[in-house]
């Protein structure tokens, strides 16, 4: 096999989550991490989170998330709400804009590759996985943070 074959098939991964990051914001004007953050708050007792319980689901930083909930806020698809025993402390609460949003919003390429990967028999999950650390390791990435959602941008 010709190793510009393995890049090539890298390439079209990397193609494949650029090209899906950019259609869902096209189509519903929102990034992947502030679809999967709405998409936490629905799950929610009363549709409403911390920004703490959001950063540990997201696995992202607490600046990333500040930045995400103030975007999803001016687009009117959050509110922050006081928490009622604790004035300093609020909670994000999924608005009906944010609810009809996720309504028409599509399967995501994470969700997606998910359910597939769970249809596989464990022997492929593992040297899938292994074949991936060893690319990992070839491409000197070991020590790049990585949060476990699929996006195509670094968030400020």
């Amino acid at each position: 096999m010709n190793y510009t074959d393995i890049i090539i098939k890298l390439r079209k991964v990397i193609r494949s989550i650029n090209l899906e990051s950019k259609r869902i914001e096209k189509e519903h004007g929102i990034s992947i991490p502030q679809l999967l953050c709405l998409q936490y708050l629905s799950t929610q007792e009363d549709y409403r989170a911390t920004s703490s319980m959001i950063k540990d689901h997201l696995n992202l930083n607490a600046s990333t998330v500040s930045g995400i909930i103030k975007r999803l806020e001016a687009k009117g698809l959050v509110a922050r709400l006081p928490k009622p025993n604790d004035k300093r402390a609020t909670y994000i609460t999924l608005t009906a804009k944010g609810m009809d949003l996720l309504k028409a919003s599509p399967t995501t390429l994470q969700h997606k590759l998910s359910t597939r990967l769970s249809l596989l028999p464990s022997e492929q999950i593992t040297a899938l996985n292994e074949g991936i650390d060893l690319l990992i390791s070839l491409l000197d990435a070991e020590d790049i943070d990585a949060a476990p959602i699929i996006t195509s941008q670094e968030i400020p």
